[in-house]
Parts: structure tokens; sequence; C-alpha cells
């Protein structure tokens, strides 16, 4: 205490110069609007530095929230988009409108890709106990990504579109020509559509989508552009090298989709045999 006492003592003149000082200062504040309005953008200024950090680092460490909440919000955008009535075609009957033909079951995240092998899958952290069932398709906000192939409670695999054994519906948007869509094993960014008729008015850049007539992808969606084109003369048929619209060595989060009339459609389908 005697310490503070000869502190005080032997500063008192700086003490009382502060004071003083401090006292007019705040005088000549709260008597003059443009010094008070000064002070108060000074004091904003400086607050509001801080706080914008303080903001930065709270949103660094939520990104992974931040990043999941929109991939939600993502999924429930792309249900009504694939939803959505097709206002080009004539209006039908309400007993024959197609509505509500896809759904999206779940947003996952891919936790293991393989891309360097002839037959590639990739491994998600959803399962059966999200709904998750074998023949669903799998996308991105880019385009087609593969098909559930094997789940568990937790997890399912994917085969990947980079799989000599996948085989998927496409066509070429602008004529609905359409193809088989395979991969020859080589390069990781691009696969090809076979069995393009030769009718079929083609260019390079032109897109390519899913067609109509799959029960894993709902129509048009994105798979890529014509790379380069290739001519067989004895079968009058084109092959098509597609460079694919997703990187395939990069996936985050993917969607995965069931198109609702996929069980009426198969069955049908199985029951009806060509007439010999």
């Amino acid at each position: 205490m005697q310490q503070i006492f000869n502190f005080i003592f032997k500063n008192s003149y700086k003490l009382l110069f502060l004071l003083l000082l401090g006292i007019s200062f705040s005088l000549t504040v709260q008597s003059h609007s443009y010094h008070k309005s000064k002070v108060i953008s000074s004091a904003n200024f400086l607050t509001g530095g801080v706080y914008e950090r303080m903001n930065a680092i709270s949103e660094y460490f939520n990104l992974k929230t931040r990043n999941e909440e929109l991939a939600i919000e993502n999924a429930r955008l792309k249900s009504l988009l694939f939803n959505k009535a097709d206002t080009t075609k004539p209006a039908l009957p309400d007993t024959l409108r197609g509505v509500n033909k896809v759904n999206i079951v779940t947003v996952s995240k891919v936790i293991h890709n393989s891309f360097t092998m002839p037959e590639n899958y990739l491994t998600l952290n959803s399962g059966s106990q999200d709904g998750v069932n074998v023949d669903m398709g799998v996308i991105n906000d880019l385009g087609i990504v593969g098909l559930v192939e094997k789940t568990s409670a937790h997890y399912a695999t994917v085969q990947s579109i980079l799989n000599l054994n996948s085989k998927i519906s496409a066509k070429i948007k602008k004529s609905n020509h359409f193809g088989t869509l395979s991969w020859n094993g080589k390069s990781t960014g691009y696969v090809q559509l076979t069995d393009v008729p030769r009718l079929a008015a083609i260019r390079k850049g032109d897109t390519i989508v899913t067609n109509s007539d799959s029960t894993i992808f709902p129509e048009n969606i994105g798979i890529g552009t014509i790379y380069k084109i290739y001519t067989d003369d004895e079968t009058n048929y084109y092959t098509l090298d597609v460079k694919l619209f997703n990187d395939m060595t990069n996936l985050g989060h993917v969607y995965i989709i069931d198109m609702k009339d996929k069980k009426e459609i198969q069955t049908l389908q199985s029951q009806t045999q060509p007439t010999k």
C-alpha cells in the first residue's frame, strides 16, 4: 500500500495533468457535435475491425457446418427443379401429369474415390439407415457421378462412371439422338458415347446429357461435351469422346437420387416380351 502512495506522490503532477486532460477532452466532445461524431466514428472503426476479425475466425471454424447446410439447401432446390412440370410440352389432364418423379434421398460425402483402376468405385458416408439403396443414382452440381452398387448401415459403394462395366443411356441434348455411355479405361476426363446414328447432326462442343429412358437418372442431367468424333464406316454409327463436366478425381458432396416410378417401369418392362 505504501508503494502505491509513494507512486501517486512522486507522479502527482503527471496524474493531475492526465486527469484534467481527460476532463477537458470529455467536455469538448460533449459540447461539440463535430468532435463527438469523430470520436464515435473512430471508436466504431476500431471495434468494427475487431469484430470483423473475430467473425472471420468464427466463420473459418464453422466452414464445415456451413458447407453441409449449403449442400442440404442445394439438394432441396434441385428436388424442386427435377420435379417441376415440363412447360414445353402440351398440357395434360391431371390424371396424366407426371410430377414428383425424382426424390433426392440424401446429401452424402465422398470419403474414398478410386480413379486409376479399370473398375473404379467411390465410398459414401451414407447407407441404408439414410434411405440409400442399390441402383440409386449419384450426381453432383456438375452432373452424373455413378450408381449405388452396395450398401451397409452407414456407408455405400458407388460404381463410378469411370468403370469399364458402367453403361448409361445418354443423348445429344440438341437433337435427342441417343447412345450408350461407357468408359474405355484410358483418361479420367473423358467417356465415350457409342452407337450414335450417322443421321445425327453433331459437332464438337455439343452437350451430352442423360436420356429419358433411364430408370436411374432423370432426363437432361449434364454429362459433358463432345470432344472428338469417330466414324465407323461399316456400321454407320458414330463413337464420340465426351469431355466430362465433372473432375472425377476431385469429388466432395454428392446427391443420391431415386426415380419414384422406377419399380413400376422395370416391372412393366420385364413383363413385356418381344413378339417371336
